[in-house]
């Protein structure tokens, strides 16, 4: 038991730290050798307590990546997905993203993007190709490429 609560409060200590969602708690606590049937019952306590919050979760994860990675929203419900996060809660985070902000995001990444390419259509789709690569939609990359957004 003394072990339990030890671990609880490293467990504790590790999603204070920054958002986690059970995923990521769940392989922390088998990194750290944690027996399988303590397991639910920490994560359990962690939800419980909130320090595990799916929700809140999504939207942090989705808000950072789009600001701090430059990620579009494909990647971003991709990356939330293969942390089993409810796809409820994957939409939630995404419907926070502010879309002037996201639109503005892409430009800027385009605009920065270097592609020596004398072809307009081919140096555009470069660029597009870009941008789906970091997880924006084919059809807003085009709108940017083209000035119409």
């Amino acid at each position: 038991m003394a072990e339990q609560s030890f671990i609880l409060d490293k467990a504790r200590r590790y999603c204070a730290y920054q958002e986690r969602c059970i995923f990521d708690v769940d392989k922390k606590l088998r990194e750290w050798q944690v027996s399988e049937k303590n397991i639910p019952r920490i994560i359990k306590k962690l939800e419980e307590e909130d320090y595990i919050n799916e929700e809140r979760y999504a939207v942090t994860y989705a808000i950072s990546k789009m600001r701090n990675n430059k990620w579009g929203k494909n990647k971003i419900f991709y990356e939330l997905s293969k942390k089993n996060i409810p796809e409820i809660y994957v939409q939630m985070g995404l419907n926070e993203i502010d879309q002037e902000e996201y639109i503005g995001i892409l430009k800027k990444l385009l605009s920065k993007k270097e592609i020596r390419e004398s072809d307009e259509f081919r140096r555009n789709r470069k660029l597009v190709d870009y941008a789906i690569q970091k997880g924006f939609h084919p059809d807003l990359a085009w709108q940017v490429v083209k000035g119409e957004v």
